[in-house]
């Protein structure tokens, strides 16, 4: 069973002690919504600070599961209207403190729409938005868990976001291993290995979804497969001729190919034909046992043989050979 926040947070909360205020920040305890959250193993509420920062005084971290670049007004809409409705940002992000960076104070953990957002407000009209976060300690395993966590049940991050997510973390913080991994984030290894596999999807085939957030574990994870094997070169093939469609219906103001019919048309040009092999006529072999002379095509009177010459053979045996195949093939 997956962890929740309740599970998982009270071994990452710092004591009260632990972070000091910082200048012009203020500290209280997450009560009301986060209280359970910060519950230590003695049962006590640990303090922990909560700042209001210029969000331009704080990076995203590179691990963040959320692909900062794609996002944009539309897709922020509803917090950024949240925001503004309820007279600036309620629920803090996390962060973490840094010390060798001049351009930035704190990296953000969780809560990278609320950045993007509440920059998003300070550029257009708002200028006194503040970025609210709360300050813990954590090293890269435990940031990116808690991130997990916390993005683990928004429907705004796409499940291939968390797949290349995931398959940058199984290195970076698990050795590799995925038993290691999905044992410190409480999955099911065989849902973790799906998602990892989906992660290798070639951009290729993404890119001929109009919205890769479409792109489910289970169809990610069946794209990806066949995408490795033999069927990949006609994968690739079918997706780049959808993208060159997905172009021609926006540029027409056309809506795009939907996700199912992209998916269909892909499987499609994916799904193994039987081929018969055509067998190999060998009418004479070399003492090794390799083909030193076959048969390769038969066109009415016409025969076409493929000879080896350096494989080691007496001429006698080819032409022996070669007077087989007219004797078999001739009418």
């Amino acid at each position: 069973m997956a962890l929740s926040k309740a599970d998982f947070l009270p071994g990452l909360l710092p004591d009260e002690g632990d972070v000091p205020i910082p200048a012009g920040g203020r500290r209280k305890s997450l009560l009301g919504r986060a209280m359970p959250l910060a519950q230590s193993v003695s049962g006590e509420v640990s303090q922990v600070t909560e700042i209001r920062v210029d969000p331009a005084r704080c990076r995203i971290w590179s691990a963040n599961g959320r692909d900062y670049a794609s996002l944009s007004e539309s897709r922020c809409r509803d917090l950024i209207d949240s925001m503004i409705a309820e007279n600036g940002q309620k629920i803090p992000a996390v962060v973490r403190r840094l010390g060798n960076d001049p351009q930035a104070d704190y990296e953000v953990i969780t809560g990278t729409r609320r950045h993007w957002s509440v920059s998003w407000l300070r550029a257009n009209n708002y200028p006194h938005a503040m970025f609210v976060a709360t300050v813990l300690a954590l090293t890269d395993e435990e940031a990116f868990r808690l991130a997990d966590i916390e993005n683990r049940g928004r429907v705004d991050l796409s499940e291939l976001e968390r797949a290349r997510n995931y398959i940058r973390a199984l290195d970076d913080h698990y050795g590799g291993v995925q038993s290691k991994m999905a044992n410190r984030l409480g999955v099911s290894e065989g849902w973790l290995s799906k998602l990892l596999t989906m992660a290798k999807l070639p951009d290729q085939i993404v890119a001929a979804f109009a919205d890769p957030a479409s792109i489910t574990v289970r169809f990610g994870y069946e794209l990806a497969n066949k995408a490795a094997g033999l069927q990949g070169a006609a994968l690739i093939a079918a997706a780049s001729e959808i993208v060159v469609e997905q172009m021609a219906a926006r540029s027409a103001g056309h809506a795009p190919i939907d996700a199912s019919t992209v998916l269909r048309r892909l499987l499609a040009a994916g799904r193994s034909k039987t081929v018969k092999k055509k067998r190999l006529d060998v009418l004479v072999r070399a003492a090794d046992g390799r083909p030193a002379m076959t048969l390769q095509k038969r066109r009415g009177t016409i025969l076409t043989l493929c000879v080896d010459l350096d494989a080691k053979v007496e001429r006698s045996e080819l032409l022996a050979g070669l007077t087989e195949a007219i004797n078999k093939n001739g009418r």
